[in-house]
């Protein structure tokens, strides 16, 4: 893991608003189809959003035989967003503790706050993920 950040550091990533991003659930007869819930960006597309402008840190922080994994996430959503709206989020790193990185983030649109929340992430060998990950495999077989 290359520290070349520090607490206080920014990144900060732009996402348009798109369909795809309105709240669509696939246990929820009013969701049938695909159809949006509600004509907004939904609060888990925000999470993924705000989770891949902390791990801009984590993308340059990696070695080669590393890898970022999510570990929490905290999320108040505040205010909607519409279909075409320009969501501005900054990220700031608060910590970096061993091999985790927690950020804090804010979305808006303009300059209107939808969103806040913290993410972390670890910085673990791949080699480690790709035995985690089998030995989840292994669980599922009967």
């Amino acid at each position: 893991m290359r520290l070349i950040y520090k607490a206080g550091d920014r990144k900060s990533y732009i996402h348009r608003v798109t369909e795809s991003d309105l709240p669509a659930f696939a246990g929820d007869p009013r969701s049938a189809g695909k159809k949006a819930l509600h004509p907004v960006y939904s609060s888990y597309a925000l999470a993924r959003d705000a989770e891949w402008t902390c791990r801009l840190f984590v993308l340059d922080m990696l070695e080669e035989d590393e890898e970022g994994i999510g570990t929490a996430i905290a999320l108040e959503h505040l205010s909607p967003a519409l279909p075409g709206s320009e969501v501005r989020f900054e990220a700031e790193i608060e910590s970096i503790e061993g091999n985790r990185i927690r950020c804090r983030f804010t979305a808006r649109v303009d300059e209107r706050l939808i969103a806040r929340g913290t993410q972390e992430q670890a910085i673990v060998k791949k080699e480690r993920l790709a035995r985690l990950f089998q030995s989840l495999k292994k669980e599922r077989k009967p």
